[in-house]
Parts: C-alpha cells; structure tokens; sequence
C-alpha cells in the first residue's frame, strides 16, 4: 500500500472473473495487483476451461487440430507448442492424442472426462503456483470463490495455495473497515453445472454469510451471480434446444431474485457479480453499487473493475479492459 493510500486509509481492489481457462487471462488477472497498485485481487469464480482442443498425430512428424472451426495442421514440436498454447490462451485444454484414441473416444464418450478433469486439475495447479511465485512477498491478498463452472476437486487445490485465500461461503476482512462475503453458487441454469441450487437453497446461504457480518454498511457482497432483473444480467433467451432466439437479439433477466432480495434487505457497500459475460454494466439498488465487469476471455482481453474503498463509501471506480 503506498503511503498516501495509508495516509487516507484507502484500499484499491481489482476483481475479475469468468476467466474460464484462459492462462493468458489468469496471468493479466495475477499481474494486475503489481499494473494497477491494488492491495486486493479477487476472482469472482468460473476458473476452469469448457472444453478439450486435440492434436491428433497424423504421422510423419505433424499433427491436426481444429480449434474455433479453423484447421491446421502443424509440422514439428515448435509448432505443436504454440499450438497448445493458442489453445491455452481461448481457454480449451490442448491434449495430444492418435486418430486410433480419438476413433475409441467416439465408440466410448464416457472415457473422455476422467482426462477433462485431470487436465483441469493439473492447469488449476500450475495455475496457483504461478500466483504463489508472483505474489510471493508482494502484500498483495487474493481471494478466489470457484464458481458454478468449477468442479469441487478445485476447492482443496485453491486452499492449498498459500497466496490465495479460498474464500466461498466466508466472511473475510478486507482491511480495517471493510468485510466481504463470497458465493460462487447461482440459480439454475439450463447447463446444469456444479455450483447450482434453488433460490430458497441460495437465500439460506446468503442468510448464513449476512449473519456473521459485523458492519454491512461497509460490507462487499462477492456473489458469482447478479441480483435478478439489474441490469446485470441480461442474456439471450434460448429455445427449448438451448439456442438463442430471434439471433441473440431477444435479452431476459437470469439472475438470481434471492440475490436481489438480499440486497434489497441489507443494502451493502459494494455488489461484485460474474456470470453473464455479455452483461458488462454498473447499476444501483438503493445505496449499494453493484458491478459486472464482464467477460471476453476467449479474445484473450481481462475485463474488471479497479475499486477504490474509503471508510463507509467508494472513492472511486472504473471498469478495464486489456
């Protein structure tokens, strides 16, 4: 914290989220503490990738691979690794393999998500030894909430990680003044991923955190999902099938109502929110300020929002993108 900051007794925060397995991602977003001067980073869930990307050995020294609909077929080991590492960058897991596995992975799609769940857990671990070597000796805090996309076996890896602070269903101080509260966990979505629970379910949750809360004035409320109907989260309307209707173009609040309730009830300081990549806006219900930064990893760009807390206000706040 640089001595003015002190000075006035000023904390700056940086919050990202939805970084989905996207290492270029997860590098700016580990980074940003020493870019911006924060002396707080927190991820608002969804670390882990979607899907596997393979590189299929065609023999004689080359390889195939399609990743986002375009082909390439790369010569040699130097090519292979920057393949894997464009992969990495979208937020996929590269995986190399033979035509003769892929041919098995057809008859048999079951064998697939042992080694989905393996890659994501060895990324997830170079991921957090990467924030253990840079934040090492920094003072910088980091506070990761895994969210609806992140499997459970993420959750021991995150608290084994002695520069990160696991923080789901917690109430953390900040610093001297300001409290925090963190969920990853949403509403039902029509994906059925990990994290997912009925709005009473939710509501409990929340009820358990606020409980706890020594001064709300001050308070942050880090949950994964926006309050219902903010303006924070707008997504497409889909079809029964699950596409988007009239082309994306027809928009629906998915938020969570026990969410909103919430903050209707307690009117925190501050509403940090995820979930809805497309939704990147700032709006109030009644004093609380409630931010989605958004999300753009598959361009490789981290979203966020740097925040700057005073005793009982924000000072002051901006959305980035870079």
């Amino acid at each position: 914290m640089t001595s003015f900051r002190a000075a006035r007794k000023l904390t700056k925060l940086f919050f990202a989220t939805d970084v989905h397995g996207s290492e270029i991602c997860w590098k700016k977003f580990i980074s940003a503490g020493k870019f911006y001067e924060a002396d707080v980073l927190i991820l608002g869930g969804d670390m882990t990738g979607k899907a596997i990307v393979p590189i299929i050995e065609n023999g004689h020294g080359t390889f195939r691979s399609v990743l986002l609909e375009q082909e390439s077929i790369l010569h040699g080991e130097d090519e292979v690794k920057e393949m894997e590492k464009r992969i990495r960058s979208r937020g996929y897991y590269p995986y190399r393999t033979t035509r003769e596995e892929v041919a098995e992975f057809e008859k048999k799609p079951d064998l697939i998500n042992p080694i989905f769940i393996k890659l994501v857990l060895k990324t997830a671990e170079e991921w957090l030894d990467y924030a253990c070597e840079k934040l090492k000796g920094t003072g910088i805090r980091c506070f990761i909430a895994p969210g609806n996309d992140d499997m459970f076996e993420l959750d021991d890896l995150v608290k084994s990680c002695k520069q990160v602070e696991h923080c789901e269903g917690r109430v953390v101080q900040i610093d001297d003044h300001h409290e925090m509260i963190s969920s990853g966990w949403t509403n039902p979505t029509p994906w059925h991923t990990f994290r997912e629970s009925t709005e009473e379910d939710l509501a409990d949750r929340l009820t358990a955190m606020t409980a706890q809360v020594n001064n709300m004035q001050n308070c942050i409320f880090n949950l994964h999902v926006p309050p219902y109907n903010s303006g924070l989260d707008e997504a497409p309307e889909l079809t029964k099938d699950l596409r988007p209707k009239l082309a994306g173009n027809l928009l629906t609040p998915v938020g969570s109502k026990a969410v909103r309730e919430t903050f209707e009830k307690h009117q925190p300081l501050l509403g940090l929110h995820g979930h809805i990549h497309e939704c990147k806006a700032t709006t109030r219900i009644g004093r609380t300020l409630c931010i989605n930064p958004g999300s753009m990893y598959e361009q490789g760009f981290l979203s966020g929002a740097l925040v700057v807390l005073e005793k009982n206000k924000i000072k002051s706040f901006v959305l980035t993108n870079g």
